[in-house]
């Protein structure tokens, strides 16, 4: 098999470093492993030959003349599911400004993130649990329905739990891009072939792509780690959402977002790169974790406070075994996964998975269950934040995120209108969340399709049994086997009802927002995914049938946000308030004519 002349090279590639070719051409070396899917991810090979520039034509023996482009993804980074194939030949020649000349080599460029980004949706925890079954595998994922229709075995019932079908986590996906060539042959004759070349050009380098959305008039996404939580001792990484409740400090006079005590669904999603920390003691095997968990701090009327932890994720981590002749179970270095933690109070008060640290390090996972108080009638607000624990003495723990706040909301529903909670796909990628309270109003839009059908005799009506003008008419009333009319039957007939479409609306007036506030809520008007929590006889089966699965007695239900604009910033007011209007994405049934 013929191998392609000169020298293959990866160009513009999504992730690289200081010693590359984007050394100079982009700030921080784009040395970023997280990226958006929804903006460019550009792929460039770059193919360079004695004698050929961007302007000369191919006809060498061995000559590249196109580069077929290999787009796979995965989520565990062992399964790779090829999700298209690019073939492209060489860009358009770039031109010297002052003399025409063009470069050496060509160069073939793709943009492959309308392909990655088909791969991803949401993907939602079930309310009330800590967290998502896996990590590979996510919550309750967009995209299409599963046909999970497999039941198998050798009984008449099969198995009752199917291992097809099952999609993908939806947030997040690690993105593999391959180059192999179409060259050109000349045989013995002088003819020219185009044929497949025997080398190839080694994958770039891995990178993972989120479900997110950068602005580009404001975002330093674009530009630095702040969302992939990793090793170092310096970084404090956010969580995956920009609502305005972090900090560098635990105890500052800033917003702080309201949390109802029976909220069951407060998450915090986040991507861990490594799971290393390079300063929890020194280096080398000092800097080994053993234990990861969400820290919990409640600040109390009184001055005083718990701390206690949450951990569901950790049980999502990888690990590895360390130490001889002891071995011991730590979480692996390179994680490259999503993870999510449910933080609510309702949770926090009555999951019973709440931990304290152990200075035993003898079974993973490396935690105490906690018998102290969590939140209490007098808990005014509370703090969380990542932590990762030291595997050796004197087991120091250090903080790797920022600190996120929520206070305590004790408004008693308003009866019998209630609050609405909202979720929504935020622009992080992650699962934000809202609790509305002001002014409910609930209707329903309808729209008929009317028919006309011909209208039934109105001229005679057949007699029954008996005379009429001294004449034996009609049947005994025995005879008759139905009610349907004989003449007169004008219960039908006319303009017709085929169908109804009707949708039940809703709306929900906000608190007053700040301006940050209103402007991080605005994104759940900008999000194609919406949801509000409600308790209904479906919801309680589930729960009732499979409370493993369905926690809570509590569904989410997809709805459409309806509003055409909303005010974000009022100078006169300050203060400005959403009226959130909305339908439910399930139609109101109604019966076919």
């Amino acid at each position: 098999m013929a191998n392609y002349v000169g020298t293959v090279s990866w160009g513009i590639v999504p992730l690289d470093w200081d010693s590359s070719n984007l050394a100079t051409m982009s700030w921080d070396y784009r040395g970023n492993y997280l990226k958006s899917a929804n903006d460019q991810l550009r792929y460039q090979v770059q193919w360079f030959y004695s004698g050929i520039n961007e302007g000369t034509e191919v006809g060498i023996d061995g000559g590249v003349v196109n580069v077929i482009f290999k787009i796979e993804t995965s989520v565990d980074n062992s399964t790779w599911t090829t999700v298209g194939t690019i073939k492209k030949s060489r860009d358009i020649a770039n031109r010297k400004y002052d003399n025409g000349t063009t470069p050496i080599g060509h160069r073939f460029t793709v943009d492959v993130s309308q392909l990655v980004a088909d791969q991803l949706s949401y993907s939602l925890c079930p309310i009330n649990k800590g967290t998502w079954q896996s990590n590979y595998y996510g919550g309750m994922n967009g995209g299409l329905t599963m046909q999970d229709n497999v039941i198998g075995g050798n009984l008449a019932i099969g198995n009752p739990i199917s291992d097809y079908n099952v999609s993908e986590n939806g947030t997040f996906r690690r993105l593999r891009v391959s180059a192999t060539f179409d060259i050109i042959e000349i045989d013995a004759d002088g003819n020219k072939n185009i044929v497949t070349a025997g080398n190839a050009l080694s994958a770039a380098p891995v990178i993972s792509v989120i479900n997110s959305v950068n602005q580009f008039e404001k975002d330093s996404v674009f530009y630095n780690n702040s969302y992939n939580i990793g090793g170092s001792s310096s970084n404090k990484w956010n969580f995956l959402t920009r609502c305005p409740n972090w900090a560098d400090s635990s105890i500052v006079e800033d917003f702080k977002k309201p949390v109802r005590i029976d909220e069951q669904a407060e998450w915090l999603q986040f991507y861990i790169r490594s799971n290393y920390y390079n300063q929890i003691r020194g280096a080398g095997s000092d800097s080994i974790v053993g234990a990861t968990a969400i820290r919990i701090d409640t600040y109390e009327s009184d001055g005083s406070n718990n701390t206690f932890y949450l951990r569901d994720f950790e049980d999502n981590l990888l690990t590895e075994l360390s130490g001889s002749p002891t071995t011991y179970t730590i979480p692996s270095e390179y994680q490259n996964q999503m993870f999510t933690q449910n933080i609510s109070p309702d949770y926090i008060i009555n999951s019973g998975n709440v931990w304290s640290k152990t200075n035993s390090r003898t079974t993973f996972p490396y935690w105490n269950a906690y018998t102290g108080n969590t939140i209490t009638s007098n808990t005014t607000y509370y703090t969380a934040h990542l932590v990762k624990e030291g595997m050796w003495s004197p087991y120091e723990e250090k903080r790797v995120t920022k600190y996120y706040k929520y206070t305590i909301d004790r408004e008693s529903e308003n009866i019998p209108y209630g609050f609405v909670r909202f979720h929504w796909l935020n622009s992080m990628g992650g699962i934000d969340s809202y609790t509305a309270k002001r002014d409910v109003v609930e209707g329903l839009t309808i729209s008929r399709n009317v028919i006309e059908r011909k209208s039934g005799d109105r001229t005679w009506y057949q007699a029954n049994s008996g005379a009429q003008s001294g004449v034996e008419v009609g049947v005994a009333d025995s005879a008759y086997i139905s009610d349907t009319m004989r003449g007169g039957d004008i219960y039908k007939g006319g303009r017709e009802v085929s169908g109804v479409n009707a949708d039940r609306v809703q709306s929900v007036y906000t608190e007053p927002l700040n301006k940050s506030v209103a402007k991080w809520l605005e994104e759940m008007l900008l999000s194609p995914n919406v949801w509000i929590e409600q308790d209904t006889g479906a919801t309680q089966m589930g729960n009732s049938r499979n409370p493993y699965l369905n926690p809570s007695t509590k569904g989410y239900i997809p709805v459409i946000i309806t509003n055409s604009d909303a005010e974000t910033v009022n100078q006169e007011n300050g203060l400005v308030k959403f009226n959130i209007e909305y339908t439910l994405a399930h139609k109101v049934q109604t019966q076919r004519n």
